[in-house]
């Protein structure tokens, strides 16, 4: 949906572009674990799993509820691939008209950057099809359909900072270094989860568990079911490992990619690299994203798989490094200065909850009662899109919400709700969601929705349902 595809954007196969064969994972044998006792070393009212962009608000929401809440997170960040995966381009906020959907915590976090952390179109212009405000921003990923956008780019430390002051000021408690092992599940109810660490194995107890995973690991554990079924024409199937190149002119780049020079630039790199890759300008004139390669035909559950992505992708990252510095204005000093630590998965499962986001749905303008987010839509021929509370929600184990790329939704809608501020959305509703029902004695699913909506709507979020539930 949002990521263009033109030559900016491309997918290639594992299996054309690199002779790549999907081998049979052998096993070797068995190996038995002697029953060992796991010591439960927190208790807690809400234990969010992920700290991504939608762990990130769904911890700050729950916390500023009043709720004890740990957020815990296997590397050393917040952010997710916002800010890991250098997944820096802030996707579309803003519908057709100009106005603000996604406001609530994803619109706080990013006016908490400093000013110099962030590029992108000044509010006065989201919105407008002035031609002279386009020609500007549409080689910076924030003018779509003729239209301005509100898309900036990001300093993903910058993002990385203000995502763990919100936490702590919340009185959320972070836990890096940890991986979430297995759900503790009884009676149907979901009571905690099992950590991996460098001290061990130990529990974390809790009244309500969110899963902001992004791949489904608690929910997939509980025994819900998944779909993984995927829209070809679409890149929400491929990974790729990102890069960010300093030592660029992002302006003498931009010009270039204006002139008439560029097709034949574009086909040569074609030719003599076999795939190209287009860069993007960063929030800062000498730093340039590529959010590429995206190799398609592998998955993001099988370490081989992941594995051999980020052995391609750094091969090729030195080729193109090379080529562009040779060839390209505006690269000849660039020098890498980060590959992205977490890879670019997006997507894998995808919950079978007790509402399904359709594409037919969302055609259709389909408004549900029981909205929790809305998010822009695909063009300006369909209405924003909205969000049901029950798709955060799985169909069988009490005690868990679901929220991020990961939520209940068919495979055209995954292409969007996917995306960084999408996750803001559906992590702020579950974060609500969970330290109401923590607080009430509740399952989530108890949890009456217009308190859910009033307490988002308290929380600066924006939804439609705004005139009956205040």
């Amino acid at each position: 949906m949002y990521e263009p595809m033109d030559d900016a954007a491309e997918c290639y196969s594992a299996e054309v572009n690199a002779g790549h064969e999907r081998r049979e994972r052998k096993i070797f044998g068995m190996v038995s674990e002697a029953p060992r006792q796991i010591p439960v070393r927190h208790a807690v009212d809400v234990l969010v799993v992920g700290g991504g962009p939608a762990g990130t608000a769904a911890a700050i929401a729950a916390g500023r509820l009043g709720a004890n809440v740990m957020l815990a997170e296997r590397y050393n960040h917040l952010g997710g691939l916002s800010t890991g995966g250098l997944v820096i381009w802030i996707d579309r906020m803003s519908d057709w008209d100009g106005r603000l959907l996604i406001a609530g915590l994803g619109r706080e976090l990013l006016d908490r950057l400093p000013k110099d952390a962030v590029l992108g179109p000044g509010q006065s212009i989201w919105g407008t099809r002035a031609a002279e405000h386009v020609a500007v921003w549409k080689p910076r990923i924030a003018a779509f359909h003729g239209i301005v956008t509100h898309s900036p780019m990001i300093d993903p430390e910058a993002l990385k900072t203000v995502s763990l002051q919100a936490i702590r000021e919340a009185g959320v408690k972070p836990l890096f270094h940890v991986w979430a092992s297995s759900a503790i599940v009884q009676d149907g109810r979901i009571n905690g989860i099992v950590f991996e660490s460098k001290q061990g194995r130990f529990a974390v107890t809790a009244k309500v568990v969110i899963d902001t995973t992004g791949d489904g690991d608690i929910f997939a554990d509980a025994g819900e079911a998944s779909a993984s079924d995927i829209e070809a024409s679409n890149m929400h199937h491929c990974i790729n490992t990102s890069w960010l190149w300093a030592g660029v002119d992002n302006e003498a780049w931009l010009a270039f990619h204006r002139s008439a020079q560029f097709s034949e630039f574009a086909s040569r790199a074609r030719r003599e690299l076999g795939l190209y890759e287009l860069p993007n300008a960063a929030w800062r004139n000498d730093i340039a994203v590529f959010m590429g390669p995206r190799w398609s035909g592998y998955s993001g559950l099988d370490i081989e798989d992941l594995t051999e992505v980020e052995l391609r992708s750094r091969d090729k990252m030195m080729e193109m490094l090379a080529w562009y510095k040779a060839n390209a204005p505006g690269f000849k000093d660039a020098w890498v200065v980060l590959t992205a630590p977490q890879i670019g998965v997006r997507q894998t499962r995808r919950l079978l909850g007790q509402s399904v986001m359709t594409r037919e749905d969302w055609r259709n303008g389909v408004v549900h009662p029981d909205e929790i987010a809305i998010s822009p839509s695909l063009g300006p021929r369909f209405d924003p899109v909205s969000v049901p509370y029950r798709s955060l929600l799985p169909r069988g184990t009490l005690g868990l919400i679901v929220a991020g790329r990961h939520m209940s939704s068919d495979a055209s809608s995954h292409t969007f709700m996917r995306e960084i501020p999408q996750c803001w959305l559906t992590g702020h509703a579950a974060g609500v969601a969970a330290g109401l029902a923590a607080n009430g004695g509740m399952t989530p699913s108890e949890v009456p929705v217009r308190d859910i909506q009033k307490t988002l709507l308290g929380q600066g979020a924006y939804l439609r349902v705004l005139e009956t539930v205040v």
